[in-house]
């Protein structure tokens, strides 16, 4: 087995391993990598939304390390390659046979007096984070130096810490190597109504201390700038030290010099990303990086890859405002023409460069609205569909598509995914946009490319039907807003008016769901009794032996004895198996369906009600013990927790949904894999959407950051009754929010911006199903017809079903008959 070596853990280096140990089906390579930070591979293009609420692991990279030896907090110190060795700081000399250099930048500092005294940061790492945000604890005023990319990335990160915040750049304009100036001069309105205030066309001269020794001021060309933090953001050098030191030969400006397979003079050695220097070029950004890893993991394995440039283009949300970039953007082309749309009142900027004759699309440039990125980016370079002006009028970029490019065009920059190789997937079955992902990893970095996906289905004719069934060709969210708008109570009119036959087994469960979602009395009641699947008719879980289960609500996992012991009674006078789930409940399993209502009735009579476990609703809201027993606690996890679900109860959903609090980042509620999880910061709450176990887990992503308890429960009622109105049948959170067009950024605009204008509609019908709330148990157990129901055989309604049978295992009772066929499986509980 031959011996790789990767010096550098960043996203570069996780890149090439996976690549290489996914297609090393042979296991040809041991994969060894070096990396100085004391923890694994993270996303290091998400950095910034570690000051939005963001976790460290929420930005960790997938686990290699069962397909590579990971040495973490381990720094190479020299490299011998006559002996094809690696030293590291701990004294370890790791043979090689092939190494590849992936050490990355350093951020670089301007060489100004002052730029070393305390307060004064750079901004590359985790570590440099947590130093900013401690050095602003005692701070008011934050400056930024540098106003490109990152340096607007950190600006925002100053404003979130809560400082006066300034940038300054030297250029005349922001972002001098992405955008031109009639593009920067909106974007430097828009972040100075963000709080943010540029100063273009500024040198600095010195950062001045204070009384403490510490950063206090800037000087900005003969004007004095208080600021007790500076961050620099002045772009960055090759980290190529090491490799110079081995005699590796440097580029012209810096870098570690490659050829077109990446290689260096060297031939076991290779190197990738912003360390490496092809033709002259050292590359900041990820595509190019992924890029260089793809085809050094090809090599490897003795493929015949090439790299020989890369895609510069981006699209960033910077400070909430879209910027995006792409081709010769500066219109530096000889001959090249700009085509440009200005609209200050709408806060939209667009420009396209085009060829002499106006045919070829050669570069472009988006600010406020970036929407037609996606359609445009793939076009570079290739003949305009159309007329150049109307591609960047408001609804012009649906002239341009994935139809009009040729199977070689990149659709997904970041990934190098080509239109050809998305068309061949799609034919291979996948048919959806999350399929298409798992097939080609288009989509999974920036997700700018997901709307030309989606257009790529339809083109090919597998854009899925949005009819609920045969029986009704609106999709589930039409037909919510159908009853909305007419009042309909009943199945039986719905499908009259707007559908036709008498309904199925799709159709009728969702139909039911909607019309408990709009609150149209208990469940059992009337025509909707006959909607209902098996565990809804029952207010039961039916398990596997015929028998059902019984699992009272337990707000926050909070109990008295006194109920603590109703249950245990219960349990033991029924003979039921207890099981404590998950979910922070109690699972009483083995009831007959004649016994279910003599058991709701010691329950309701001991303050409990029904648990919807059975049922397309809120299940449970998990916590912690918070700040009224944990020393680390930083809120009232419990208080939240019981208020969220004794608010929450009883709500019909698409599909089940469940919710923790955690009182603080330890996150022992496990709230980030929750549909809603609520997480205790110092300021408030932090609230994270669409996570879910199952077969296919979900992290949640964070929505909103440091929320009073108003605020929280405001946009929590805004995201549930969103998603309930605009989800498919029996589609949880997550799902719903990967197919959202727009996704995240859509439902932060909709849930805390009120985009479409609709929160307080949404609010109101939280508010409704608030008051209108009744236990399902109690309706039950209050109204004879109801408990008619509840019979094992209608000609002989007190008789047990002698089909179940049960035996101990543990002191406790388990079912001893066979699994019935045709049985529906047992449905979660927790």
């Amino acid at each position: 087995m031959a011996r790789l070596i990767v010096i550098g853990n960043g996203m570069a280096a996780h890149r090439l391993v996976d690549a290489l140990t996914r297609a090393d089906t042979a296991g040809t390579w041991q994969a060894t990598v070096i990396g100085e930070e004391p923890r694994p591979a993270y996303d290091r293009v998400a950095l910034s939304s570690y000051f939005d609420g963001a976790a460290e692991t929420d930005l960790a990279l997938p686990d290699l390390s069962g397909r590579a030896h990971i040495r973490t907090g381990e720094r190479a110190t020299a490299i011998d390659r006559a002996a094809k060795t690696v030293t590291t700081s701990t004294g370890a000399v790791l043979g090689y046979d092939t190494l590849v250099l992936a050490t990355g930048s350093t951020p670089f500092i301007p060489p100004v007096p002052g730029a070393d005294l305390p307060g004064c940061h750079p901004y590359r790492t985790i570590d440099d984070l947590d130093a900013i945000t401690a050095s602003a604890r005692t701070a008011t005023t934050g400056a930024v130096i540098g106003g490109g990319l990152l340096g607007l990335e950190a600006a925002n990160a100053l404003r979130l810490l809560g400082l006066d915040t300034h940038v300054v750049e030297l250029a005349p304009h922001l972002m001098p190597a992405q955008i031109d100036q009639g593009a920067a001069a909106l974007l430097a309105r828009m972040v100075a109504d963000l709080g943010v205030t540029a100063h273009t066309g500024t040198a600095t001269t010195a950062v001045r201390p204070g009384a403490d020794g510490r950063a206090a001021a800037l000087d900005l060309d003969g004007t004095t700038l208080p600021a007790q933090v500076v961050v620099f953001s002045a772009g960055i050098r090759p980290r190529d030290d090491l490799a110079r030191a081995a005699g590796l030969e440097p580029g012209p400006r810096g870098g570690i010099a490659v050829d077109d397979t990446c290689r260096t003079p060297d031939p076991a050695v290779y190197a990738i990303g912003e360390c490496a220097s092809h033709r002259g070029t050292v590359y900041g950004l990820l595509a190019p990086a992924n890029a260089m890893a793809d085809t050094v993991a090809d090599r490897l394995l003795g493929g015949t890859a090439t790299f020989t440039g890369a895609d510069t283009s981006t699209k960033l949300k910077l400070l909430g405002v879209d910027v995006a970039s792409f081709g010769d953007a500066h219109g530096r082309t000889e001959g090249a023409l700009d085509v440009v749309v200005n609209d200050a009142a709408s806060r939209r900027y667009a420009k396209l460069v085009v060829s002499d004759d106006a045919t070829t699309l050669l570069g472009g440039v988006l600010v406020g609205d970036a929407s037609g990125y996606a359609a445009l980016r793939p076009l570079v370079g290739r003949k305009l569909p159309g007329d150049p002006l109307a591609l960047i009028s408001p609804a012009g970029t649906d002239t341009a598509g994935p139809a009009a490019l040729p199977d070689d065009a990149q659709i997904c920059s970041c990934n190098a995914v080509t239109k050809g190789e998305l068309c061949a997937a799609i034919a291979g079955g996948a048919a959806d946009v999350p399929a298409l992902k798992a097939a080609t990893c288009a989509g999974t970095s920036c997700g700018s490319c997901v709307p030309m996906l989606k257009t790529l289905l339809r083109d090919a004719g597998v854009e899925q039907s949005t009819a609920l069934c045969e029986h009704f060709a609106h999709s589930r969210a039409e037909l919510m807003e159908i009853v909305r708008a007419t009042g309909t109570t009943a199945f039986s009119e719905l499908i009259a008016r707007h559908g036709t036959g008498r309904g199925c087994d799709v159709c009728k469960p969702a139909v039911a769901s909607i019309l408990a979602s709009l609150g149209n009395g208990h469940i059992l009641t009337g025509e909707q009794a006959a909607l209902q699947d098996t565990n809804d008719h029952f207010l039961a879980n039916l398990q596997r032996n015929g028998t059902y289960s019984v699992v009272p609500r337990i707000p926050g996992g909070e109990i008295t004895p006194e109920r603590l012991i109703t249950i245990g009674e219960v349990a033991r006078d029924f003979g039921l198996y207890t099981k404590i789930t998950g979910g922070q409940r109690i699972d009483l399993l083995g009831a007959r369906v004649e016994q279910l209502p003599a058991i709701w009735a010691r329950l309701v009579d001991a303050g409990f009600e029904s648990g919807h476990a059975y049922g397309k609703a809120l299940r449970t809201v998990k916590s912690c013990v918070g700040t009224t027993w944990c020393r680390y606690g930083v809120q009232d996890s419990v208080t939240m927790a019981i208020d969220l679900e004794l608010r929450y109860r009883g709500l019909r959903a698409p599909h089940k949904i469940k919710a923790a609090v955690s009182g603080c980042a330890r996150e022992c509620a496990e709230a980030r894999s929750k549909d809603v999880g609520v997480i205790a910061t110092d300021k408030g709450w932090n609230l994270y959407v669409g996570g879910n176990g199952g077969f296919t887990p979900r992290h949640a992503r964070l929505l909103a950051a440091d929320l009073d308890d108003a605020t929280l429960i405001r946009y929590i009622d805004r995201f549930l009754m969103f998603y309930i109105r605009t989800a498919d049948r029996l589609q949880r959170t997550a799902a719903w929010l990967e197919s959202l067009d727009g996704g995240l950024d859509h439902l932060r605009a909709v849930v805390v911006d009120d985009a479409l204008g609709i929160a307080a509609d949404l609010e109101a019908d939280m508010a409704a199903h608030v008051a209108g709330y009744r236990d399902e148990w109690r309706g039950v157990l209050e109204d004879p017809d109801k408990l008619a129901r509840f019979v094992s055989f209608s000609n002989a309604p007190q008789a047990p079903d002698p089909t179940i049978s049960f035996t101990t295992v543990r002191d406790q009772p388990v079912p001893t008959a066979p699994v019935h066929l045709g049985m529906p499986a047992a449905a979660s509980r927790t």
